[in-house]
């Protein structure tokens, strides 16, 4: 049993000091209490991240700043291959820093060599060691690897050199779709525990064909595994998606049994009235990232309306939070300044907007409970300092206040989660972040030379996709 005293608990009914014991994983009660620390402290919600894709550093350090995502994602090419293990343990360290109990890690690379199954592996032990729910989406597609359609356009245009390396690098032969699925569940098989899942992935509409999509389908609705994809993040991809669904793309989902609330949709930045409306009924979760689209020149998605119309919607980071250091409780902030609404006019309120993205996000990555700090609830929760936090200190001032007005993963006192306590005072408890970062940097640093064929390919390959999008989707 573990007891913590003096808290003020966000929210709460009672604003005097309480006390929260734990036992086990949960919350076994909270009551008064006349014990203070020697700083105020702010219980509220861990946050959840519900869709990152955990990066071992910054794409910006690799030269991919201000890039739409159709040229952003093919320059992910210059980051050398790694130990997968640092990557697992740097991405879901920063998660857990910036104070998220749970993360969708929806990998797009393997590092290699080992096996893809014990290459998730190393996911589940950073997990472990850090500990922190962790929820891997193994990325699955089957076409259109460079762009959304005929490579031979951009290619035609490279000169030789140049068109073999990109040609070895994005279009080799893809495995197929029985393979794709059996090795989701051999990972599964190996790794599922605790603080471990494994979902499908599949990487998008664009990505995957639709014999792909239908046996995630079948497989989702006979296992009861969830899925997790990207879904209307562009304009080129909803310009793609028009032309290839014309009854429409989200209706097709409906129609193959994809869209079901197993399913969570990543951004959803260009999807219609009609379509939320889809998602709505079929229980799907979206998740927002807002500073993900505004990096990228996405978009600003259309979350008040997809709230108004009931969709579910939760909150991801995506690995290109606002200033590039994974801060949760930022983003969350930068949500609800973009979709609580204008004015007097309030779409969504701020206790609302942290309630939804903390219990939907849990839903969306398969973890236990609401997220809720109440008695019975599981022990997943979040300590800020509250004199940081409250800096000025010149009269009472309502927590949610300073929570949404100022919050940063500076503010971070303890996290907890399932009852165990994994960082204080900023620090986590189960790994030296800063060491994995310097090895992780010494590592990539060392390793540049060998993405030196594919930097001189670049100056070729951009242009070639930029025109292919102006072309082929002049959709804006």
């Amino acid at each position: 049993m573990t007891i913590l005293s003096g808290l003020t608990i966000l929210g709460g009914a009672d604003a005097a000091p309480q006390s929260i014991e734990i036992t086990g994983a949960t919350i076994a009660k909270i009551t008064p209490t006349v014990e203070t620390s020697s700083r105020r402290l702010l219980a509220m919600p861990a946050m959840v991240n519900a869709h990152d894709h955990a990066r071992p550093l910054s794409p910006t350090s690799f030269g991919a700043a201000g890039k739409p995502l159709e040229t952003w994602i093919l320059r992910l090419a210059a980051v050398p291959g790694i130990d997968p293990g640092l990557a697992a343990t740097a991405a879901l360290g920063r998660a857990a820093r910036s104070g998220c109990a749970s993360v969708m890690a929806h990998v797009t690379r393997l590092y290699g060599p080992m096996s893809v199954v014990d290459e998730i592996g190393a996911y589940a032990r950073a997990s472990r060691e850090i500990g922190v729910r962790a929820t891997f989406a193994l990325y699955m597609r089957d076409r259109n690897p460079l762009v959304y359609g005929d490579e031979e356009s951009v290619l035609g245009a490279m000169p030789g050199e140049a068109r073999h390396e990109i040609e070895s690098l994005f279009c080799s032969p893809m495995p197929g779709v029985a393979e794709q699925i059996a090795r989701v569940e051999a990972a599964a098989a190996a790794h599922e525990g605790p603080l471990f899942s494994v979902q499908f992935g599949p990487s998008g509409v664009q990505w995957c064909s639709d014999a792909m999509l239908e046996a995630i389908a079948e497989s989702s609705a006979r296992t009861g595994r969830r899925a997790h994809m990207h879904l209307l993040e562009t304009p080129y991809q909803r310009a793609w998606a028009d032309q290839n669904y014309p009854q429409g793309v989200v209706r097709h989902l409906r129609d193959i049994g994809l869209l079901s609330p197993r399913l969570a949709l990543a951004h959803c930045v260009h999807a219609r009235p009609d379509e939320l409306d889809m998602i709505a009924e079929a229980g799907a979760t979206i998740v927002a990232n807002a500073s993900s689209n505004l990096h990228l020149r996405s978009g600003i998605a259309p979350i008040a309306d997809a709230v108004r119309r009931k969709c579910r919607v939760a909150m991801g980071v995506d690995a290109s939070a606002l200033d590039e250091d994974d801060d949760a409780l930022r983003e969350m902030r930068l949500g609800h300044f973009l979709h609580g609404g204008w004015g007097f006019d309030t779409n969504i309120s701020r206790e609302d907007f942290l309630t939804m993205v903390v219990a939907n996000g849990r839903h969306a990555n398969g973890a236990p409970g609401a997220g809720g700090v109440s008695a019975g609830e599981i022990a997943d929760f979040l300590v800020l300092d509250l004199d940081r936090l409250d800096r000025d200190a010149v009269m009472p001032v309502d927590p949610l206040d300073l929570l949404f007005a100022r919050a940063n993963q500076s503010h971070v006192a303890q996290l907890f989660v399932a009852g165990q306590k994994i960082l204080a005072d900023g620090k986590l408890l189960g790994v030296d972040l800063d060491a994995v970062h310097a090895e992780l940097r010494a590592q990539l640093r060392a390793r540049m030379p060998t993405r030196a064929r594919f930097l001189l390919a670049w100056p070729h390959l951009e242009p070639s996709v930029t025109n292919f999008y102006r072309d082929k989707m002049g959709c804006c």
